[in-house]
């Protein structure tokens, strides 16, 4: 039970960021929007987790491990690497030195640069759609996750009934906590990447 509680509160790191950005922008997030979040990327671990364990139970044990190793790790990796794409961005863009105009297109690559980017009618509440858009952006890393954690024996349902309510948490937290996080000059995103390769570390070598 621990593993599945541990692995649901790394999941949970992004939307408490994505959360905290919404909230240090003056952007609401209302009850339904938060339930559309939380429910879709703890759908998502759970299907790819469920889908992940069957893949692994053809597999010798030995090749599950150094894959969930190598694929967790590389998931890490990609989100510290999104970390420092958006400080840089952000820099350049408050030096002046960088200006992005994509209209009313390329919402998933805003996204990846701006959690704020989901609030497309500049309203400051997040609607349903919009945290729909949020959600799908966010769930890539839990479909990642999940397809790489099958062979460490977690149990789907657990886990994602763990992610559901780690989200909703993270969600009140980001809330509680949004101006002194976006005061700060760098992107955190990184934080869940190198707890995803700890996490990793502990589960094949620990």
């Amino acid at each position: 039970m621990a593993d599945e509680l541990i692995l649901a509160v790394i999941i949970s790191a992004d939307i408490f960021l994505a959360s905290a950005a919404y909230c240090g922008s003056g952007i609401r997030i209302p009850p339904l929007s938060v339930a559309v979040i939380a429910i879709t990327g703890a759908g998502v671990l759970w299907l790819t987790l469920s889908l992940s364990a069957l893949i692994s139970g053809v597999l010798s044990p030995g090749v599950c491990s150094a894959a969930a190793f190598v694929l967790i790790s590389i998931t890490g990796i990609s989100t510290i690497f999104r970390s420092i794409v958006r400080t840089v961005v952000r820099t350049l863009s408050e030096k002046g030195d960088l200006s992005l105009k994509m209209g009313s297109q390329g919402l998933m690559l805003k996204l990846y640069l701006d959690d704020t980017a989901a609030d497309a009618d500049h309203s400051k509440v997040l609607s349903a759609p919009e945290a729909a858009a949020l959600a799908a952006a966010s769930s890539f890393d839990c479909a990642a996750t999940g397809l790489s954690c099958g062979a460490l024996g977690l149990i789907p349902w657990r886990t994602g009934l763990f992610a559901f309510a780690a989200g909703i948490i993270a969600i009140a937290l980001g809330n509680f906590a949004g101006k002194k996080i976006c005061a700060l000059p760098a992107d955190l995103s990184w934080v869940g990447g190198v707890m995803l390769i700890v996490f990793a570390a502990w589960q094949i070598f620990g």
